[in-house]
């Protein structure tokens, strides 16, 4: 019998579907039926959902299988140093799931094994939310192809050991959605799937506790349908229906969609604002625990038609605030989270040239389990906001508002001599709560300083770029970098002309990718050509160097100098210290680590880790082997 006939042989073995099923039956039943215990029908559903998975199982192809298997045996393939993420629109990259895989050269080239497809899902055009207003889970937007090609390129990307996330948008649907419209139309079954009102009494008890997500662009919880005379629950925006798990078929049938994505070929499940799921009475419909039963339900299917695809869940809190969304060691939940405080303070730190808040956050997260991955990133789809830790920052003066205007002024321009390029989004001069737009390469200043055609300016602003990406490299869990910052594309100022695009400033840094730019990474006199191979180089060590593994313990010195963070990991083979100059001067870290020499990675240079000189905007990376 040859090795691949063996493995298929395993693949379609039916005990195997049995063992994860019974293994993990009694608890799904329990939270199940505990999460609907008022509901009369509850075992009916349930078994409803026992079947159908076995169903999902069995359509499931023996590669994906095979992978399954082979993941299961190595539990943390995930947390290894070798994961190299990017994110991207195929749109922008490529135009089509063809397009796209007619250039995986390219992202091997970048080192990418972790591939993120922004929402490429059916949406309407204008009112998509830049595609997280899904109005059918089981195709792809007409533009970039079908599913069938959507499958061809996972398959591609699996053989090319490429692995593929995929945003599954949990908490709504589009109002042009088969649910939505027949609830539109008055069928009370397609109702009971949304929050739908007659009068606003309910709502308006809903609107007391509940927070608004965008009160400038989208204000209230609430949109009137006047076609129906009905109120709908609509979180973020008009056109996104809330739905309601509180019935289970909305959860039982989700779980399909996320089941038939994954039966495609999606790695990695991109859970959408997951706190927002479960909405109650009396409280601000967020992170509550049925959502947490729901997740875990979901990691249980998971981990029994499909336990090779990985459940990444989008929580935009603190990193000590979202730790529960990863469950315990006994009754996991997700098996990664986004880091999106420490991206948050990494820009504040960039705006003030202090490094103690970024520092806390850091020694937060080195206080969790190791089991507990992150996802890491500078940049991505999506607004930065200043969720920042104000209780700390007001220990030095830092009051929330004022600071938040302070941080939106340096990146848009406006405070004095501010080398960031950026624009605000969602707006509200009442609360002074905007939020903040631009590609890395912008907001580090290769714009401004390029238009001037300040050439030590812009080579400046490259060595910072550079170093970012190197701190975003050295934190703990898999990093994520942007479609085209690697080539320090810089804001694409043309979504101003498309009318579908104008009111949305996210589209500042959604710019199409710029492959004549990409053209110059082999060129040393052009900004492509310092930044690409630097990058490459630090994605090279990294996964050289298995101190970068995700379990590894890491924590935060002292440098004595309040622009200058110091970052050390160990483990049995190798020490490696991180150090990040933030300031536009040279600095000197007054670090004393006494233990021999070490390597400078960078530059192959062999020196002390004390008393480190650190040029203006600069990095280094020491590692000393045991």
């Amino acid at each position: 019998m040859t090795a691949i006939t063996s493995a298929a042989s395993a693949a379609g073995d039916p005990q195997i579907f049995e063992n994860r099923f019974s293994r993990f039956y009694d608890e799904l039943k329990w939270l199940y039926c505990e999460l609907y215990q008022d509901n009369p029908y509850v075992m009916m559903h349930f078994q409803d959902l026992c079947d159908t998975i076995r169903t999902y199982y069995n359509d499931r192809n023996d590669l994906l299988k095979n992978s399954d298997l082979k993941r299961e045996a190595d539990p943390k393939w995930y947390c290894r140093n070798d994961l190299i993420g990017m994110m991207m629109y195929v749109n922008a990259f490529s135009q089509t799931l063809q397009g796209l895989s007619e250039k995986l050269d390219y992202l091997q080239e970048c080192n990418v094994d972790y591939l993120h497809l922004m929402p490429l899902l059916s949406s309407p055009k204008g009112r998509s939310d830049g595609g997280y207003a899904v109005a059918d889970f089981r195709s792809v937007q007409e533009e970039i192809g079908t599913m069938e090609d959507f499958a061809r390129v996972t398959a591609l990307c699996h053989s090319r050991g490429i692995n593929i996330c995929l945003d599954f948008v949990m908490n709504h649907t589009s109002e042009d959605h088969e649910w939505a419209k027949r609830a539109r139309a008055g069928e009370r079954e397609y109702q009971d799937r949304y929050f739908f009102f007659d009068s606003f009494d309910i709502p308006a008890m809903y609107e007391a506790t509940c927070p608004q997500v965008f009160p400038t662009t989208a204000p209230g919880n609430f949109t009137w349908l006047d076609d129906c005379k009905k109120h709908v629950m609509t979180t973020f925006y008009p056109y996104q229906w809330d739905l309601n798990y509180h019935n289970p078929i909305v959860l039982n049938e989700m779980i399909y969609n996320m089941l038939f994505l994954a039966n495609q070929g999606v790695d990695i499940i991109r859970l959408d604002a997951v706190p927002y799921i479960w909405k109650q009475l009396g409280t601000n419909c967020r992170n509550l625990a049925q959502v947490h039963t729901i997740v875990r339900i979901m990691r249980m299917v998971s981990e029994i038609v499909c336990p090779g695809v990985l459940l990444l869940g989008e929580v935009v809190m603190a990193p000590d605030k979202v730790a529960p969304y990863f469950g315990t060691p006994e009754k996991p939940e997700c098996h990664m989270l986004y880091n999106v405080t420490t991206m948050a303070s990494t820009w504040h730190t960039v705006a003030t040239r202090d490094v103690s808040l970024l520092r806390r956050q850091l020694d937060i997260v080195a206080s969790l389990p190791r089991s507990c991955v992150f996802q890491n990133y500078l940049r991505c789809h999506d607004d930065i906001g200043w969720g920042l830790d104000y209780d700390y920052l007001r220990w030095f003066s830092m009051e929330e508002a004022p600071h938040k205007k302070f941080l939106n002024d340096f990146f848009t321009g406006l405070f004095p001599d501010s080398f960031g390029r950026g624009e605000l989004y969602n707006d509200d001069p009442r609360l002074r709560d905007a939020r903040l737009c631009g590609t890395t390469a912008s907001l580090c200043g290769i714009e401004r300083y390029g238009f001037e055609g300040n050439r030590a300016g812009v080579d400046r602003a490259i060595r910072y770029d550079i170093t970012l990406h190197a701190f975003m490299f050295s934190q703990s869990g898999i990093p994520v970098i942007y479609s085209g910052d690697e080539i320090g594309m810089l804001n694409d100022y043309s979504y101003k002309k498309d009318p579908d695009k104008v009111s949305d400033s996210r589209y500042l840094h959604r710019g199409d990718f710029r492959w004549d730019l990409a053209e110059n990474r082999d060129k040393p006199d052009t900004v492509q050509g310092k930044l690409f191979p630097a990058l490459l180089k630090l994605e090279r060590i990294r996964m050289s160097h298995s101190v970068f593994n995700a379990d590894v313990p890491f924590w935060t010195i002292d440098s004595w100098d309040s622009s200058v963070l110091v970052i050390v990991r160990e483990n049995e083979e190798e020490k490696f210290i991180g150090i990040y100059n933030f300031c536009e001067y040279d600095k000197t870290a007054w670090i004393n680590e006494d233990d021999g020499l070490y390597l400078d990675v960078m530059t192959g240079n062999e020196m002390e880790a004390k008393g480190v000189n650190v040029p203006a905007f600069g990095f280094f990376w020491l590692v000393r082997r045991k």
